[in-house]
């Protein structure tokens, strides 16, 4: 089947696009492109064809998990190897662990503008 098209950038919407944008970059060991620094728009440079992007959103709100009233609608899976040394390193880089944890194969966390992500336990 031929594709219509190829994925190239996930992005985020928050208030402050250069420190999500920090936050991400260690959690992925991806930089933060040296063009993008002080703007509204901010990309990671990644080693694969996919990066993640963060958006400044003015009036922004943060989802609630899990909610019906203001839905996460969207968000990212970063596999580990060791699901308790991942969830130290998050935490110690600004996340904050959900209260609400549905499995026992990955752990979800909030990160600092408050977007759902998951650690999910590589197999």
């Amino acid at each position: 089947m031929t594709p219509i098209a190829r994925l190239s950038v996930i992005a985020l919407d928050c208030p402050d696009p250069d420190a999500l944008a920090r936050f991400y970059a260690d959690i992925t060991g991806w930089p933060v492109d040296p063009d993008d620094e002080g703007k509204d728009w901010v990309e990671l440079v990644a080693d694969g064809a996919v990066t993640i992007a963060f958006q400044r959103a003015p009036g922004y709100r943060a989802p609630v998990w899990p909610s019906d009233e203001h839905p996460q609608q969207l968000h990212v899976d970063f596999d580990v190897p060791d699901l308790d040394e991942g969830e130290r390193r998050v935490l110690e880089i600004g996340a904050r662990k959900a209260e609400v944890q549905p499995g026992t194969t990955f752990r979800v966390y909030l990160d600092p503008a408050g977007h759902p992500f998951c650690l999910v336990l590589a197999s």
